[in-house]
């Protein structure tokens, strides 16, 4: 029996990491919204409307996703002094995002439950104030989802913060219909249903990130990526017999990875055939890391395997 093993990837450097390249946007991104939080909070409290502070506690909550997200960029491109790390740190971005999707999911339990504690009270709510805020927010939410969007298409990390930038960006919508409702028809419950609504938005959106985050922790396929597909393609390839043992998952956002058994016909060159396998997964589905193990027929470990 012969056996054969190869692996490829792009160096696993900031150049090719996702996160890493759009850094610089989070960054922009996290001192913009940082800078408005103080200002949104201040005017919550001294306004007394509800969809306002529910607007602040959600950008507050921006805030941390922000940080965490810039933080984990940083840490994933960080090289391993330990070697015990052989994948690197890129999973810190993941992590990232889930923190993302539990302080989204908060601050909606907690506007919600506020929202319900006021229904039948009679609050006072400085609308003048509130309209303002709520309009330099929209403006703040705007350049940030401006400097996010390109990113989150490549990196879960910056999605995660996108996503946060989006629900808030609602918000602020909800603070100035709020704030123009209020004044037009003198009805104060009006701030509590917005703040209902944001409340329940930011949580659609958490729910959502958070089964991307889950996929990509539990090993799951990358989203789009069919199996049966992957393993034709192989089997396609001259010189290989059939395909076992075949693993592909998502390191974190824009990084797969795959190993495989692939059996060869008698004679072939095995050197050869992992070449033309690694490029065939790398051009067609993007998978830069491939581990493949060649070998002239299944061993009796791989029949024993159960999973």
């Amino acid at each position: 029996m012969g056996f054969g093993h190869g692996h490829g990837h792009d160096g696993g450097g900031p150049a090719g990491h996702a996160g890493g390249r759009h850094r610089w946007r989070l960054a922009v991104s996290f001192a913009l919204v940082a800078g408005f939080f103080v200002v949104e909070l201040v005017a919550g409290l001294l306004s007394g409307s509800l969809a306002l502070l529910s607007d602040a506690g959600h950008m507050a909550a921006d805030v941390v996703a922000l940080g965490a997200a810039l933080l984990a960029t940083k840490i994933a491109t960080r090289k391993d002094t330990t070697g015990r790390r052989t994948y690197g740190s890129y999973r810190a971005e993941i992590f990232a995002s889930g923190l993302a999707v539990l302080l989204m999911l908060g601050v909606s339990v907690y506007v919600v439950t506020e929202a319900f504690t006021r229904i039948g009270e009679e609050v006072e709510i400085a609308t003048g104030p509130v309209l303002v805020v709520g309009v330099l927010g929209l403006l703040v939410n705007v350049a940030a989802l401006m400097l996010l969007r390109a990113g989150s298409a490549e990196s879960l990390n910056v999605r995660g913060a996108y996503l946060e930038v989006v629900a808030d960006t609602v918000g602020s919508l909800g603070v100035i219909a709020s704030a123009i409702l209020i004044a037009t028809t003198g009805a104060t419950y009006w701030d509590t249903l917005v703040a209902l609504a944001i409340g329940l938005f930011v949580a659609v959106r958490a729910v959502f990130l958070g089964r991307q985050v889950l996929a990509v922790l539990g090993q799951h396929v990358p989203e789009g990526m069919d199996m049966s597909d992957v393993t034709t393609e192989l089997e396609a390839v001259g010189g290989v017999a059939g395909v076992h043992d075949l693993h592909v998952w998502a390191l974190t956002s824009g990084m797969h990875v795959a190993t495989a058994h692939l059996v060869v016909v008698p004679g072939a060159d095995s050197q050869d055939v992992l070449v033309r396998a690694q490029q065939v997964l790398r051009e067609q589905h993007r998978i830069e890391h491939a581990t493949l193990q060649v070998e002239d027929e299944p061993s009796q470990a791989c029949h024993e395997v159960t999973w």
